[in-house]
């Protein structure tokens, strides 16, 4: 099912407009996650799991805290999750050369390998909506999230990086 490309109103404050909105990222990102649960299941791993791996593979060296904050999940739920993927061999950690209180998280080869088989079918479904929408529309999405994203969190947001 295609929805029709419509133009926002010029009253795109409007309730009805804010609703279509929040309605279209909720079933777009709804339907984007599940792109990947059945390469998930196949692993007995869930989406918290996937999240982990992709931002461990965005940035190596990611300290525990660095990722709990970008998860914003608890220490307990950030605890299940690093342990399960460590005890199936796909993440390793080891302590900071300089505060060894503080540990580094990083892929092992078959970690990389999962997260690049979820992160391929994430791809292949947001360069296709991309390209439906244009170049215009794509710099107006993203300008829409980031300014979701309150301005004391942007700075571990940008320091992924465009790696």
């Amino acid at each position: 099912m295609t929805v029709p490309n419509r133009a926002a109103s010029a009253q795109f404050l409007r309730e009805t407009e804010i609703r279509r909105g929040f309605e279209l990222l909720y079933f777009g990102h709804s339907n984007l996650t599940r792109v990947t649960d059945a390469e998930l299941e196949a692993h007995k791993l869930g989406r918290a799991h996937y999240r982990a791996l992709y931002f461990i593979a965005r940035k190596p060296s990611l300290s525990v805290s660095e990722l709990l904050r970008l998860l914003a999940i608890t220490k307990q739920s950030l605890g299940r999750v690093l342990g399960e993927l460590s005890e199936r061999g796909l993440v390793e950690s080891r302590s900071d050369d300089r505060d060894a209180r503080r540990r580094l998280l990083k892929l092992t080869p078959a970690g990389a390998a999962l997260e690049s088989r979820l992160y391929q079918l994430v791809r292949e479904r947001l360069a296709k909506a991309y390209q439906t929408a244009g170049p215009e529309a794509v710099a107006g999405f993203w300008t829409v999230l980031e300014s979701l994203i309150p301005e004391s969190d942007r700075p571990i947001i940008r320091a992924l990086g465009d790696r």
